[in-house]
């Protein structure tokens, strides 16, 4: 399993319906398979997520944040492990609004 546990991640790209940018950090913390993490930067004021790592690093995960609009947002994402060759991890990501359109994306988030 990895172990997410004080990494920090960027966003790197996202579809347009996303609010996460190249200036969201989210800091990672892992204990045994759960994982959660506060996250805030470029439209998101602040952020949270939880979610379950299973035995080959997929998180399933579930956000809510509050973004410059003073807006709830929340959402579920799969996150899939890609280990670079720095050894540095880059997740890539389809997430789904469980609020306002309900629309989906992906993005890709990684470890800096």
């Amino acid at each position: 399993m990895i172990n997410y546990n004080n990494k920090i991640f960027r966003t790197i790209k996202n579809t347009e319906n996303g609010e996460t940018s190249s200036e969201t950090i989210f800091e990672y913390k892992q204990v045994n398979n759960i994982l959660t993490s506060e996250y805030s930067g470029g439209k998101i004021k602040y952020g949270q997520l939880i979610g379950i790592v299973d035995e080959v690093g997929n998180i399933e995960m579930r956000y809510h944040q509050i973004n410059m609009k003073d807006e709830i947002m929340t959402g579920i994402c799969k996150s899939k492990p890609e280990i670079l060759e720095n050894g540095k991890i880059r997740l890539h990501e389809i997430w789904e609004w469980t609020s306002s359109d309900y629309s989906s994306g992906e993005s890709i988030i990684e470890e800096i």
